[in-house]
């Protein structure tokens, strides 16, 4: 998966909205106001930041050596993918769902639900 599949894939999370608080290089993915992922990239690679449960997250930074724990993140609850195409695409996909999935879960119960009405009347359909 390279920046720009990464990037339709985090659009794709119901209720993603697109911001640049941090400057133009570093998109930055927000559920209801709380970020759930961070892709930036400079001259030698793109990368992305991913909340993750802290179990898992160690498991995946044994796992893939692309997996890192997360750069300006708490490490014990975010990983930094380097996007060099070494981690595949499904488990990218995962990972990115799974961010969303820690951020939501955190939500007010009214805002979580309105997630699921959202995705449930979604334009795509």
């Amino acid at each position: 998966m390279d920046f720009i599949q990464a990037q339709q894939h985090c659009q794709l999370q119901t209720g993603a909205e697109l911001d640049f608080p941090f400057g133009p290089d570093y998109y930055v993915y927000k559920v209801r106001g709380k970020v759930f992922a961070i892709l930036f990239s400079d001259a030698t690679q793109s990368s992305i930041n991913l909340k993750c449960d802290p179990d898992q997250a160690q498991a995946l930074r044994d796992l893939f050596s692309a997996v890192k724990p997360g750069y300006h993140m708490n490490k014990k609850h975010w990983n930094t993918v380097v996007l060099d195409g070494s981690v595949p695409d499904n488990e990218l996909q995962r990972q990115i769902e799974h961010s969303w999935q820690q951020v939501v879960a955190k939500l007010p119960r009214l805002q979580q639900k309105a997630l699921v009405i959202q995705a449930s009347v979604s334009p795509d359909e």
